[in-house]
């Protein structure tokens, strides 16, 4: 039984200058990891806030039919307000069906999709 397709939406902690990216980048394994280890399909969109997200955002939306979305703590920095309203209306127009969840930390992410993935109720015999 499927408990639907999640895409995950944060910064790509690569493409950020001025700090080290290797934690940030262990935790995402992380939750790929359990992602996996719980049999949920999951896509990862990690963008660079200057080098155009919301055509990466659209591109990642459109990919797939998704239950949830989560959005990546990096998004929420009130430096990138304006990438975050913007995230939220993107997944609101491509993605309108799917729940919006929020991640306290990249290994988390699964737990933040489990919030809202319910198991497909089964038909009485």
């Amino acid at each position: 039984m499927t408990l639907g397709r999640v895409l995950v939406i944060g910064l790509d902690p690569a493409r950020l200058s001025g700090w080290d990216p290797g934690p940030v980048l262990a935790g995402i394994a992380r939750g790929r990891d359990r992602f996996v280890e719980l049999g949920i399909d999951a896509d990862f969109c990690l963008v660079a806030p200057d080098h155009r997200p919301e055509a990466d955002i659209v591109g990642a939306l459109t990919a797939h039919d998704y239950t949830c979305v989560v959005v990546g703590g990096g998004l929420r920095d009130p430096s990138l307000l304006g990438l975050l309203e913007s995230t939220i209306n993107l997944i609101r127009r491509h993605a309108p069906g799917a729940a919006i969840a929020f991640n306290n930390t990249p290994d988390g992410t699964p737990d933040a999709a489990l919030r809202w993935l319910h198991p497909a109720e089964t038909p009485p015999n």
